[in-house]
């Protein structure tokens, strides 16, 4: 048996616990891996709560998490590219928050030594997600780029990967963030009441693209700063960029994607900033830092070695 931090059902925390569940068997294509370090990430506890995309299900219980990074310890059928006792990271099937996880080879990829198990497990989905939204508006060096929620892990990794390219960055986020948004090379606008005019005063001229991670207003008020609606993406709210013009991030989920954000931080270029760790037991304390929406940087859960 292994350790497992599952909801029950839909709805909030006290659907949570930890469970000893039995150690997963990887399919074809999977490996099974001794987790180390597993990132939290709003959509965890969105999924708890029932907020799955339209015609979903989901079997329950179910294993929080859908990143990690950790020792490969078993390969299942066709896997070729690994062996047991390599350090991994990548994307989950049937969570992370656990002793051992089921990573697919499609989205894994092998961590280099310069990179920590908790900056590794970070990577799959904030950073990647940053680095595809990024490269999707395809802004040339010298333009202007909105960042709506910078302080959050998406947004932290999309300034600095477009500080990298050569972009001008403003970064909307609470007062509380804004010596974090300002240290990762980005113009801090404050975000809640009167925001439409900050950002104008921040950029009379408007911005070249926009890259959304907030959604509802916040995003209707980016776009008014933006001429071409086709430079606009959403990793947050879909049905109101498509109402704008915009589209939604697009994902490309590949081990090229997670090698290349995990060269960043070899490089220097990209900072997970993992702010706080936790470990496994405590998995639920984790996931309420990042459920009130005012952690700065990323929350890991850490597992030793057993």
């Amino acid at each position: 048996m292994a350790k497992a931090y599952i909801y029950s059902r839909h709805g909030g925390p006290e659907t949570e616990s930890l469970a000893d569940l039995p150690r997963p068997v990887p399919g074809p294509g999977e490996l099974l891996v001794a987790v180390r370090a597993a990132g939290v990430n709003p959509v965890d506890w969105k999924r708890r709560a029932g907020s799955l995309p339209p015609g979903a299900a989901e079997d329950l219980p179910a294993v929080f998490g859908g990143e990690a990074a950790g020792v490969v310890e078993q390969l299942g059928d066709g896997v070729e590219g690994f062996a047991v006792g390599d350090a991994v990271f990548g994307n989950t099937v049937g969570g992370s928050y656990a002793e051992y996880a089921l990573l697919p080879v499609s989205i894994t990829a092998h961590k280099p030594e310069e990179v920590s198990w908790a900056d590794a497990a970070t990577l799959p989905i904030a950073a990647a997600t940053a680095y595809d939204g990024v490269l999707q508006l395809a802004l040339p060096p010298g333009a202007t780029l909105l960042v709506t929620g910078a302080g959050g892990g998406v947004g932290v990794a999309a300034v600095q990967i477009a500080v990298h390219l050569g972009l001008k960055v403003l970064g909307t986020a609470s007062a509380a963030k804004k010596e974090l948004v300002e240290s990762l090379g980005a113009v801090h606008v404050a975000s809640g009441p009167g925001t439409a005019d900050r950002l104008r005063a921040a950029a009379p001229d408007g911005v070249d693209g926009v890259y959304d991670l907030v959604g509802g207003s916040a995003l209707e008020e980016a776009a008014e700063l933006l001429a071409d609606r086709a430079k606009l993406i959403t990793g947050a709210d879909r049905v109101t960029a498509a109402k704008l013009g915009g589209a939604p991030v697009a994902r490309e989920r590949t081990p090229e994607v997670l090698d290349a954000v995990a060269a960043l931080v070899v490089d220097g270029v990209l900072r997970p900033l993992v702010t706080a760790t936790f470990p496994l037991d405590q998995a639920g304390a984790a996931l309420r830092r990042v459920e009130q929406g005012h952690a700065q940087g990323k929350t890991v859960i850490e597992i030793p070695p057993r």
